[in-house]
């Protein structure tokens, strides 16, 4: 039978489901449908050859994680840099003319302080400025005094330096080397003047309103520089080294600062890396030694940027030559290349272009392209025409570059133009649409223009991470006071649109917008941290992915008039702008969306337009401020997008391949929950893979469990997904697969309907993921309210260990991290138990914030677990603690099937500890009986109790629950043991505490525990209670377990004769002997022998049947006669010494063991016939009531001769004499015989004896021995007589002639003992009766007429007769 699959989705009203609808008439077959229904279980494994989906059934709560895990790995796939810019060309970019499209947008302008302009109008070298984002601050220098002030802040304060007498000349904000300074040294000020270099150290503290502040200290660590103008310096954010230039030479220096001094060297020196450590020669010497020779041009670097990612460090010469240097404990020289070099490999696929060959283009900016970004590209060099080169610096063949594989090439792997200008002349326009002679390698050939001189001049240029780019020129050339940047970004959503098949590297394309600026800028530099989605190069870039995880990049401008801000904006703000403000097209807001779902697809259309009617959409405002766009119309309208271009659910039969699976598994969900899980895994990227408790280490502090996470970031999205969930549940009823039951009559055909069963299976479980993700933020904050150390100290190792290795999607998607977190609940309510709070505050407030990890039935826990904790502080004894001990258990029972082992065990130590042992074993027995209401576990135990079944679980977790009423049991005897027996007061006291314990135990109906409780008894030796114990559950408990063990069986009979029921007794016995058991032929005799005794035995039950007694009693009887002759077999052959090797140990193993008791037929055809054992066959002919006088007279006569035999073989060794052993053997056979007359034929018998009597041998028996023989087995003279008469009277051989005498005189004899006899017993009349004395006399008087008496008889027989005829 196929498992049965349980619909997700309400089923359509079937007939008979509401009262008004007729159900369809009973058939014949009704009775055995509900039978089968209702004695119906599922199958513990699906069958592999049934044509079912063997798939695992899953919660959807795992199912939708399984989507989410399956939405964070496609992000985590997005395009890396070197698949967007491959070798070619590119100049495809996006002007748009909406400002809803723009990439960027001016953020705010912060002027500069007043007293910064006035101080800097009395300068005389200048004023120099720069912005450092991380701080908060810019610094401006002027002359040699340098300033700081904090540039978010009106009318900031002033903090200055002074303390230098030389101009200073650059500024530098790095991070120190590790170790170096004093914790509260976050950052380095390096300022360089015409005479020294010297570290400021900079303090920050955070106020109470955010604002930062900052610190200078003298660090008193310096170098000389004098006769060197430094202007640039770099230095590593990873090790912190600190790099400079001489704008006068190609020298690269080092400031070299430790904490100690050295051997050779002080704390502080300056490094020439480009010189040789014996060259003395100064530069300026140098410079005019030049004029002496021949005429050179000095080159110079104006540029020095670091790639900590590879250790490589890049200058640029005045004379555009890129330098690549590997930064070592030394800096060595790697390679050179000038911008004519580059430029030599790139005509093939740019064609001739001024923007390139030119005689006055020059690299006017290099920007490094970290190794998490790209593998190969490294640099990016922009020139004066604006356009940008990315140089791959390789080794071998093609193999990445870092400081330990030195590059040894570099080229122009890709060259991007600047984009059209719109402004020139058409004749222009049509020359740069020829100018290309070579099609490029991608992109399509319309849309680049090579000859575009929009970006020309280009001053500056910043390339930042993930490819945003900035360019620099002045706005008018005859007003060198306003400047304009050029802002470009990639459109990263068009590059991952599952609809756009066509090349990546075509779909580059590039928003770009100009951005005027006040003044010229001195200085930009990134406010926000560092983008990068991974740190790897595939998806590093996804922008998309980390739009509500991150902030949206920031970047800070220095110019004249102070610091301009420009924001990012992301795709959702522009969705958001997109529909405030509407294309006026005829289409509008609507054609918008439709050609956002072209470009981007309906995926990523869903999941922007859902974030926006959530309120995640930003704008700036016209006070310069980041809002969140809350505008109604706005969110009217994301709504109406999400839900009407959402898409529909798709199956399609033909494309099926595995025909086993369920056609629900087959559906592909619509965009809309694609939608709504990217918009989920975007909010839950950072934290979902992460562990919820991290050890923070400080230094000069113990180590400190904290948040992985931000507890801000949690409640940040926490509420996000809130607004998600209530967005969701107020329009349920329009969103397709979420609508619920009304949905089901809109399909048209039944693929329809699956696919539409499918969506709701697939968006409900996410819904369901939203709310676990919810309680589970929710329970992490309550986590984090306490002093964790504390919590997990009162888990155990184990917990404690799982708890540092909890992740975040364990917490919310598993049932291991959900139980965990049960577990630290629970200890943070002891722990508040424990200071005193009140159990039903501390509950209730848990249930109010994180539901489902303390639901009622915790709240219930809780209180039982205080009224314990207040009975033990009342003391177990009292009556107050017995009352508290009562309303525990009470509480425990109402939540039995909710109670874990761990508070059970709990429970029941703390009732054990106070005495209250009736409670814990009446709680124990409670809980198991909730474990298993279906007592699947009985019947496990009544059809044989089979390992492999499914239902062994049940049984095992009431086993758990007896255990520990085995534990309690086994204390309280241990207790009322130890009591002594004259302790006033006290033995009363536990002798009530063990009867009430016992009659819950003995009065338990639960037939499991019993049986557990008989195998407990029955293990520790303690079989004997069994025995006083009346209850049927001991009877069948024993019945049951005696088909398989020996020891209970016995004790099973044991118990009915203890209890005087003794017929059972005996049948139990019976069933024993005739059993399959491994027993000995002994041990079942021994059975037998006490089951006739039992059946034998007088019962006082009045119920007990004569009749069936009786049958008892025979068939004991006849089985153990059969026995007694197996034994006598078994005996006779052990002393056959006919019987040798294996053939006697088979033959003997087969009687003793074999298969127990044998039949009557096998014993005399297999055993005693073959062997030659007349005696026993002559007791097995008794015992098979066999009446053929054939062969008993057979056996006898073969038996008496036998003996003969074996007595003259035994003569020479002093055995008895033939006579003897003849005589002891019949008198022996007529015992056990009984004197039957089918298998002792006193008549037959007689003439044998008499014949071997008159035969001729050695040794003679006396007179009358045959008639001895069987007087002596007691065969009554009165059957003897009669049978000696037919001897003497039928003339028989050997019965003739003088032969006869001996028949005549044991007659005589035989007259004589009856007689004898008879006066000895002082009968009334001799003989017995008038019959007999006639027939005597009768007798004796025809031989005293005859011949055949001896004169002593004859006087024997006339003294008898005279006796009788005196009476």
């Amino acid at each position: 039978m196929a498992a049965v699959v349980v619909p997700q989705t309400p089923q359509r009203p079937l007939p008979g489901g509401f009262i008004n609808t007729p159900a369809p008439a009973p058939t014949i077959f009704a009775p055995q449908a509900a039978t089968l229904r209702q004695n119906f279980q599922a199958p513990a494994a699906a069958d592999p050859n049934a044509g079912h989906s063997t798939t695992p059934q899953i919660s959807p709560i795992e199912r939708a994680a399984r989507t989410v895990n399956e939405t964070l790995a496609q992000e985590q796939r997005f395009p890396d840099l070197e698949s967007l810019v491959s070798q070619g060309m590119s100049g495809e970019y996006e002007l748009p003319i909406n400002p809803a499209w723009l990439p960027f947008q001016k953020l705010r302008m912060y002027d500069l302080p007043t007293a910064v302009i006035e101080q800097a109008n009395q300068t005389v070298g200048g004023l120099q400025m720069g912005v450092m984002p991380g701080l908060s601050h810019c610094w401006a220098v002027m002359d040699n005094c340098l300033y700081l002030w904090d540039y978010t802040v009106q009318n900031p304060e002033l903090i200055g330096y002074e303390e230098n007498t030389h101009p200073i000349t650059a500024v530098k904000l790095i991070k120190p080397k590790p170790g170096v300074f004093v914790k509260d040294i976050s950052h380095l000020l390096v300022v360089a003047t015409s005479d020294t270099m010297l570290l400021l150290g900079v303090a920050t503290q955070v106020t109470s309103t955010g604002a930062k502040t900052v610190a200078l200290y003298n660090t008193r660590m310096s170098i000389h520089t004098k006769g060197l103008n430094v202007r640039e310096i770099e230095a590593s954010a990873k090790t912190g080294r600190i790099f400079f230039l001489d704008a006068g030479s190609e020298d690269i220096y080092e400031f070299q600062y430790q904490q100690e001094e050295g051997w050779f060297r002080g704390k502080c020196a300056r490094i020439c890396h480009t010189r040789s450590n014996y060259d003395f020669v100064p530069a300026p010497i140098k410079t005019v030694g030049q004029y002496f020779g021949p005429s050179s041009r000095q080159k110079i670097l104006r540029r020095l940027v670091l790639d900590d990612t590879r250790d490589l460090l890049y200058t640029l010469s005045d004379n555009s030559e890129i330098k690549v240097w590997l930064v070592q404990e030394r800096v060595k020289h790697a390679l050179s290349r000038p911008l004519a070099s580059l430029l030599q490999n790139t005509g093939h696929f740019t064609g001739r272009t001024d923007l390139l060959y030119s005689q006055d283009v020059r690299i006017v900016d290099l920007s490094t392209i970290p190794a998490t970004e790209a593998s190969k590209l490294s640099v990016m060099a922009t020139t004066n025409t604006g356009c940008r080169l990315y140089l791959s610096a390789t080794r071998g063949y093609g193999g990445q570059a870092d400081a330990q594989n030195a590059p040894s090439s570099m080229q122009i792997l890709h060259i991007r133009f600047p984009p059209r200008d719109p402004n020139a002349p058409p004749s222009q326009q049509q020359a740069a649409s020829s100018s290309t002679a070579v099609q490029p390698y991608s992109g399509p050939q319309g849309t680049i223009d090579t000859s575009s001189k929009m970006l020309c001049p280009t001053q500056a240029a910043h390339r930042l991470p993930p490819g945003y780019f900035l360019a620099f020129q002045q706005q008018d050339p005859n007003q060198s006071r306003r400047e304009r940047v050029f802002c470009a970004a990639p459109d990263f959503a068009r590059l991952k649109n599952p609809q756009d098949t066509s090349a990546l590297s075509s779909r580059f394309v590039e928003f770009g917008q100009w951005i005027d600026l006040p003044s010229p800028h001195s200085m930009i530099s990134v406010v926000t941290p560092t983008f990068a989605a991974t740190n790897s190069p595939l998806g590093f870039g996804n922008e998309l992915a980390t739009q509500f995880d991150k902030s949206s990049a920031e970047i800070a401008v220095m110019t004249a008039d102070g610091v301009q801000t420009i924001r990012r904006r992301r795709l959702v703000d522009i969705f958001a702008s997109m529909m405030r403000y509407a294309s006026t097209d005829d289409e509008g807001r609507d054609g918008d969306i439709k050609r956002f779902v072209r470009a981007y697809g309906r995926g990523e259309t869903a999941a922007t337009a859902l974030a926006v009617a959530c309120g995640q959409g930003m704008d700036v405002t016209s006070e310069s401020r980041v809002t969140a766009v809350t505008d109604a119309d706005v969110i009217e309208a994301a709504r109406k997008a999400f839900i009407d271009h959402g898409g529909k659910a798709e199956y399609n039969s033909n494309a099926v391949v595995d025909r086993n699976a369920e056609p629900i598994d087959s559906v592909r969900p619509s965009p809309r929950h694609e939608g709504l899980a990217l918009y989920i895994s975007r909010l839950v990227r950072s934290l979902w893979p992460a562990r919820v408790i991290v050890q923070a280490i400080k230094p000069g502090q113990p180590p400190q469990l904290v948040s992985t996470i931000a507890l801000d970031k949690l409640r940040s999205i926490q509420r996000e997904l809130n607004t998600l969930s209530e967005l969701l549940a107020r329009n349920r009823s329009l969103i397709e697969g979420l609508a619920g039951p009304q949905a089901m009559g809109r399909p048209g055909s039944r693929q329809e309907e699956i696919a539409l069963h499918g969506e709701h299976r697939a968006m409900n479980s996410l819904v369901q993921l939203i709310s676990s993700i919810v309680e589970g933020i929710s329970f992490t904050l309550v986590l984090f309210d306490e002093r964790l150390e504390d919590i997990l100290a009162a888990l155990s190792e184990e917990s404690r260990r799982k708890a540092m290795e909890l992740t975040f999607e364990q917490l919310f998607v598993f049932a291991s991290g959900r139980e965990l977190a049960k577990e630290l609940v629970k200890a943070i309510v002891n722990r508040n138990i424990a200071n005193g709070s009140n159990v039903d505050t501390v509950a209730e407030a848990l249930r109010r914030r994180c539901g489902s990890f303390c639901s009622a039935e915790d709240v219930i826990i809780f209180k039982a677990q205080e009224q314990v904790k207040r009975a033990s502080e009342a003391g177990g004894q009292s009556e107050t603690g017995r009352v508290l001990l009562n309303e525990s258990q009470r509480l425990f029972q109402k939540v039995a099937a909710n109670l874990s082992g761990e508070h059970l065990q709990w429970a029941v130590q703390q009732y054990i500890q106070m005495s209250f042992y009736a409670g814990a074993i009446q709680l124990c027995l409670i809980v198991a009986q909730e474990r298993d209401r279906a007592k699947r576990a009985l019947a496990w135990l009544r059809d044989g109790s089979n390992d492999g079944d499914a239902r062994k679980a049940d049984f095992d977790k009431r086993e758990a629950c007896y255990q520990l009423i085995f534990e309690t049991i086994k204390i309280l005897d241990q207790q009322t043991a130890n009591v002594p027996a004259d302790a006033e007061g006290q033995h009363n006291l536990a002798a009530r505490r063990r009867s009430e314990a016992y009659d819950v135990v003995n009065s338990s109906d639960d037939s499991v525990f019993q049986t557990c409780l008989y195998d407990w008894y029955v293990s520790n030796g303690q079989s004997n209670r069994l025995l006083n114990i009346d209850t049927q559950h001991v009877i069948d408990y024993l019945k049951r377990k005696s088909q398989d063990d020996r020891e209970h069986a016995d004790l099973l009979w044991h118990y009915y004769a203890h209890h005087n029921d003794y017929l059972q007794a005996a049948a139990t016995q019976l069933d024993l002997a005739k059993g399959y058991f491994d027993l000995t032929l002994e041990e079942r005799i021994g059975y037998l022998s006490r089951a006739r005794t039992n059946a034998s035995t007088r019962s006082s039950a009045l119920m007990d049947s004569r009749q069936s007694k009786q049958q008892l009693l025979r068939e004991i009887s006849d089985l153990l006669d059969v026995a007694n002759i197996q034994d006598d077999i078994l005996q006779r052959m052990k002393a056959d010494s006919r019987l040798q090797g294996e053939r006697r140990q088979a033959v003997l193993e087969s009687l003793e063991r074999g298969e127990g008791i044998l039949s009557v037929t096998d014993l005399f055809h297999q055993f005693a016939d073959q062997a030659g054992y007349y005696d026993i066959n002559l007791l097995i002919f008794h015992v098979a009531d066999h009446r053929n006088p054939g062969d008993v007279d057979s056996n006898w006569e073969q038996l008496i001769r036998s003996e003969r035999d074996r007595a003259v073989a035994s003569a020479p060794s002093g055995g008895p004499l033939p006579w003897e052993r003849v005589g002891s053997k019949v008198i022996e056979m007529g015992r056990r015989l009984d004197l039957a007359e089918a298998t002792f034929p006193v008549s037959k018998i007689l003439t044998m004896l008499e014949r071997f009597a008159i035969e001729p041998q050695e040794h003679s028996p006396p007179m009358h021995w045959a008639v001895d023989v069987l007087l002596g087995v007691g065969v009554p003279c009165e059957m003897l007589l009669p049978a000696l008469e037919s001897i003497y009277f039928s003339g028989d051989h050997p019965f003739v002639g003088t032969k006869r005498r001996v028949v005549a005189g044991d007659m005589v004899f035989v007259c004589a003992v009856w007689v004898r006899e008879s006066e000895r017993k002082g009968e009334r009349m001799v003989l017995g009766s008038e019959e007999n004395v006639e027939v005597v006399v009768s007798c004796l008087t025809s031989l005293v007429r005859g011949k055949d008496l001896l004169e002593q008889k004859r006087r024997e027989a006339e003294e008898v007769l005279g006796v009788l005829g005196g009476r």
